[in-house]
């Protein structure tokens, strides 16, 4: 991806901001988007499903209270998942991929959003019924009106990547990547990143550390211990450094809304690991030596 640098190395998510979380208010949500702005953090992530097709909008009237310009920030949303909520009449969970659906939803988040373009746009989940003439013919569209930027994936598998970019190069992809789901490190999720240099975005990248108590959180604790006083940093920045050492180049998507904690991952972006402490953690995650 060509003009990937301008998205901020760290991306604020947005899917906790509302329903699905803090319930934050317009006020709140001002306030936030101004502090991220003002620590450097300048690019949002999205998707259409997030607070049930709720959050957009309210993130759009909150930026439209604010005084930033829109050109100082990114947004980047999904489109794709028909998620069975009062907002949508879907009787199971599906996904559509169709031409007129990806440029209505696009549309719609347009409006919601309260800007003229977005700056990444991507295909939330891949869908086994996805036809790759249908979804290069919205994205051509949405493309050649400057209402998309540049258009990626989430959750995409290389192949799936292969079948989509037989008719539209694909500039990024959001995956889950952390110390405690690395899989996309072994599977060739991010060899292909890396071979075509498509932006690498990481959902959940403190993984599950500080939501589980098993096993593998004791050894990755234990293993922490000596690092935090060595960088002296705590263990959601060393957790963060783990990912971004990885030469794939990972934009992590932090999905906290405490402006502290979001400064601290700002902070991890100059933390440089050491190689030996990089295998320490991994060693410790898998429970087991590398082969």
């Amino acid at each position: 991806m060509k003009n990937k640098n301008q998205f901020s190395r760290i991306i604020s998510g947005t899917m906790t901001w509302g329903p699905w979380g803090k319930q934050l208010s317009t006020r709140e949500m001002a306030s936030l988007i101004q502090q991220c702005f003002e620590m450097g953090i300048t690019t949002f992530d999205h998707a259409d499903i997030y607070g049930g097709y709720t959050m957009e909008a309210a993130f759009g009237k909150a930026f439209a209270e604010s005084s930033i310009e829109r050109e100082q920030l990114q947004f980047i949303t999904k489109c794709g998942i028909q998620y069975v909520c009062e907002a949508r009449e879907n009787k199971v969970k599906h996904y559509n991929y169709g031409k007129d659906y990806i440029i209505w939803s696009a549309e719609r988040s347009l409006r919601e959003l309260q800007t003229e373009y977005l700056d990444l746009f991507l295909l939330h989940r891949p869908s086994p019924l996805m036809h790759p003439e249908e979804v290069a013919a919205a994205l051509g569209e949405l493309m050649q009106s400057g209402k998309v930027r540049s258009f990626g994936v989430s959750n995409f598998t290389p192949s799936q990547i292969a079948l989509i970019e037989k008719e539209i190069p694909v500039s990024g992809n959001q995956v889950e990547f952390s110390l405690t789901a690395h899989s996309v490190m072994f599977d060739g999720t991010l060899d292909d990143m890396l071979l075509n240099d498509r932006m690498l975005m990481s959902w959940s990248p403190l993984g599950s550390y500080f939501r589980e108590k098993n096993e593998q959180r004791k050894r990755i604790k234990k293993a922490l211990k000596p690092l935090r006083k060595k960088y002296n940093a705590s263990p959601s920045q060393l957790l963060l450094a783990w990912i971004l050492k990885h030469p794939a180049r990972a934009y992590p998507v932090v999905g906290t809304t405490n402006p502290e904690r979001l400064n601290e991952s700002m902070e991890a972006v100059e933390l440089e690991m050491e190689l030996e402490d990089w295998f320490a953690l991994l060693t410790a995650s898998q429970g087991h030596k590398v082969p």
